[in-house]
């Protein structure tokens, strides 16, 4: 059998194709006329009878021409396929027909029709056509004729064209594949596919224009970029990657759908050696858009890191403003020139706010008993000296008189002063809180560097294996600058950096100041407004700033194994904050750094056992369920007695027993009714059926992002929390003054907009990637950012200005001595 040359042919290239045909074995038997393009031929074939066929047609200069094959063949035995070799000038495509794909547990799907895109003939520089013969050898090892049937047709729309979408179908055993060149003025392009239905699991792959084409199941990812699809998936193909400007993209439609996240076979039992066919094609729809320019590029670097510099201005403008007002005041003599830490003492301390004949610090009795009196100067440190000394420790300045120096009498009175609890010397205090400061920059420094080195090799992973199946983007809004496929997501953390370092400045000019009026007024300042310890504001500043790191490492490849990267530093924050809001009027008895930092370790460490362990184990979560709401317990009771209960007894086990039945019907059946520290009672009322809530919602429902299960945990105690101490600092007559007040309303207006952003899902990788890519939304902001980056934005604004609430919260305080300042 001769195939028919294109109409330009001259009667030479007939005679040469009839001669190959009958030279090969070929004829045309009961076939029509030979050659036809579009034309179905039918034959047998056997052991001994072998059919071979050729077919010819012309390609005209600069155009890429391809030519698809289809066979089919009614015969269901696997022992004796038929065999389809197809050769070319520069390649040859082979396959058999029933076409065996393999499954889980080797599970086999049979197909008896199959049709493949030949590699298309490269174009030539010539500028005459040239002609091209195609041969097709049909075979059989079977000793009984096998029918087939073969249909040779050439693509009319074989060449995707920019902003046109083009609608096909596929299968397993006839994929697709087509050609893309880019324009002239186009550096990358976005390759969208869309499908009404999210199964049968596909494949699309782009390819290098190189024979053969991977087009199966089995091989499609041996070659070039590729990502597994449901309803939608996106590649983003930049220019420089392809020297040759152009790349085929190729559609393959899967044997099972458990890679999508469909069902998974249950064993390799059941529908074996089934025919499928055409039972599971699938509609797509390709569209190739051109992608952002570099100018979008700069615009956005410039926006992402002007608009953080608006802060540093902003601060700048309000240190100003403040320090022409202070001094305004110091020339009319009423405040000291160098104020400006917030610490608003009066120039005669004692004169104005010390009751006429009274020693000052003293306690009156009515109210706060067992306070102390003021030791002489001669036995206090001098005001202005703050530096560490080798030789002194907490040990040697936590000393009282006789009858005053056990605590049990001072921290559990009914009512609790800020003088009762700020009875250590400030130097040594301060040096404690600094230890918060210089082990979080270790921590940071320890746990960045090993998490930079994994995430650079999941990044190398991704861009030499081409598998884009490992890593969750917003595939929709992921815009590649270098090495990263995603540089926007790790931009937009940008904020997190320069706002943790800009409050790390705030934090270090109140630091100054505050030094400064200590060292210019008497030591009788000392007992007025909020003990200044900024250690662990410095340690919130650095934990923000890592925050934005760790954050931008987790989105280079942001997948369900490194999703605590972008937690850890979370969980640090929620308690850092907890801890100052604590230590405003806990002072002495605030967590030490160590024991502090040693607790966030085990939360991390049950993150960690979460992700590996969290998913269906019903035994991790009862451990879990019993550790958060002992855990409760044994803080609240730390809280309630002010870290003084202790459960022992005078010297055997029964002591202790009995002691912890006479505190129990003390405090919990006596005086029920009323409490001896009612608001104390309330909070920790409140905060344990939260926590308990907590509980019994993750033993029940057991969700599968379990770090940002703890992260709640977290969240939603510090709101208690700062709610709590808002509303008691209201209720005990207390001011809001401006700036703090300004900053309350900014977090929470900047926090309800982040959330709504951050709640606007865009990948899960609690899902399969293909199940995830269909969250996929284009950019919102500039071309460039999406949702989850305007989350970034937001969320590093709204803790900078949570920050400054805690900061700035009791500023009003500092005029006011610290024996009326009450404890809550």
């Amino acid at each position: 059998m001769a195939g028919r040359a294109a109409p330009a042919a001259g009667a030479l290239l007939c005679a040469l194709l009839w001669a190959a045909a009958a030279a090969a074995g070929g004829g045309p038997g009961d076939n029509p006329a030979p050659g036809a393009f579009g034309h179905v031929y039918r034959g047998a074939v056997n052991i001994s009878a072998e059919r071979v066929y050729a077919f010819a047609y012309r390609s005209e200069p600069g155009q890429v021409d391809a030519v698809r094959v289809y066979v089919n063949s009614s015969s269901e035995n696997l022992q004796y396929p038929v065999l389809f070799v197809v050769r070319q000038q520069k390649g040859v495509l082979s396959w058999q027909v029933p076409l065996i794909f393999r499954g889980l547990y080797q599970r086999t799907y049979n197909y008896q029709e199959v049709s493949r895109t030949l590699c298309p003939t490269e174009p030539t520089p010539e500028t005459r056509p040239s002609d091209q013969i195609i041969f097709v050898d049909v075979a059989s090892m079977a000793p009984f004729n096998i029918a087939y049937e073969l249909l040779v047709t050439r693509l009319e729309n074989f060449q995707l064209e920019t902003n046109k979408a083009f609608n096909f179908t596929a299968s397993p055993s006839q994929p697709q594949y087509f050609l893309y060149k880019f324009p002239q003025d186009v550096d990358s392009v976005i390759i969208n596919v869309v499908s009404d239905a999210a199964y049968p699991c596909s494949v699309v792959s782009v390819q290098d224009i190189v024979c053969p084409v991977y087009d199966l199941d089995h091989n499609v990812e041996f070659n070039g970029v590729y990502q597994s699809m449901t309803k939608q998936a996106a590649i983003t193909v930049q220019r420089k990657d392809f020297p040759g400007e152009q790349f085929f993209v190729v559609f393959v439609i899967k044997p099972e759908d458990y890679a999508c996240g469909g069902s998974v076979p249950s064993s390799i039992h059941g529908n074996v050696n089934r025919t499928w066919n055409l039972q599971r094609t699938k509609n797509l729809q390709v569209t190739i858009v051109p992608s952002i320019k570099k100018s979008v590029y700069v615009q956005a670097m410039f926006f992402s890191f002007l608009g953080f510099l608006s802060f540093y201005l902003g601060s700048v403008i309000v240190a100003f403003v403040h320090y022409i007002r202070v001094q305004r005041k110091a020339s009319a003599g009423r405040l000291s020139p160098e104020h400006g830490s917030g610490m608003m003492t009066s120039s005669h301390p004692i004169s104005a706010s010390t009751p006429e004949g009274s020693s000052y610090g003293a306690i009156d009795e009515s109210s706060s008993s067992g306070g102390r009196q003021l030791s002489s100067p001669e036995r206090r440190p001098p005001a202005g000296s703050d530096t560490d000394s080798s030789v002194e420790e907490e040990s040697d300045f936590d000393t009282m008189p006789e009858i005053e120096s056990d605590k049990n009498i001072i921290r559990t009175k009914v009512f609790l002063y800020l003088s009762d609890l700020s009875r250590k010397d400030r130097r040594i205090v301060s040096k404690k809180y600094k230890i918060y400061f210089w082990n979080i920059i270790t921590i940071a420094v320890f746990y960045a560097l090993p998490v930079i080195q994994l995430v650079i090799t999941y990044q190398t992973v991704v861009n030499v294996t081409g598998n884009q199946d490992i890593c969750y983007y917003n595939f929709l809004c992921a815009h590649p600058l270098g090495v990263l496929s995603a540089f926007n997501n790790i931009l937009s953390n940008v904020g997190h950096m320069m706002l943790g370092f800009l409050f790390l400045l705030i934090v270090l000019r109140r630091d100054i100041l505050h030094r400064r009026a200590m060292e210019m007024k008497d030591i009788y300042t000392l007992d007025y407004g909020i003990p200044k310890h900024f250690g662990l504001f410095y340690a919130m500043a650095i934990a923000l700033m890592m925050e934005g790191v760790l954050s931008a490492c987790y989105h280079v490849c942001p997948n369900y194994s490194n999703f605590q990267f972008d937690t850890s530093f979370m969980y640090m924050i929620a308690g850092l904050c907890m801890l100052k809001l604590y230590q405003t009027r806990h002072p002495d008895i605030n967590a030490s750094a160590y024991s502090a930092y040693a607790s966030f370790a085990v939360v991390i460490s049950l993150a960690v056992l979460g992700v590996v362990f969290g998913k269906n184990d019903v035994w991790f979560w009862v451990i879990f369920s019993m550790i958060h709401v002992l855990a409760s317990l044994a803080l609240s009771t730390q809280i309630y007695y002010m870290g003084r209960f202790k459960i022992d007894g005078p010297d055997s086990d029964v002591g202790m027993f009995r002691r912890a039945v006479m505190v129990l019907y003390t405090d919990c059946i006596q005086q029920c009714s009323r409490p001896m520290y009612m608001d104390r009672m309330v909070l920790l009322i409140v905060g344990n059926l939260v926590n308990w809530s907590f509980a019994i919602f993750g033993l029940v429902y057991r969700p599968r992002d379990f770090a940002s299960y703890i992260l709640g945990i977290f969240i939603c105690n510090l709101l208690l929390y700062l709610a709590f101490y808002i509303i008691m600092k209201l209720r005990s007559s207390e001011k809001l003054l401006p700036i703090p007040m300004f900053c309350i309303v900014a977090t929470a207006v900047v926090w309800a907009a982040a959330l709504y952003f951050f709640f606007q899902t865009l990948s899960s990788w609690e899902e399969t990637p293909a199940e995830s890519r269909e969250k996929n939304r284009p950019c919102i902001l500039l071309g460039f950012f999406d949702d989850h980056d305007v989350w970034h934005f937001l969320s590093a604004a709204a803790l900078f200005f949570s920050f400054l609430v805690l900061l700035t919260l009791d500023d009003d305080l500092d005029t006011v001595r610290r024996d009326k300042i009450p404890v809550f």
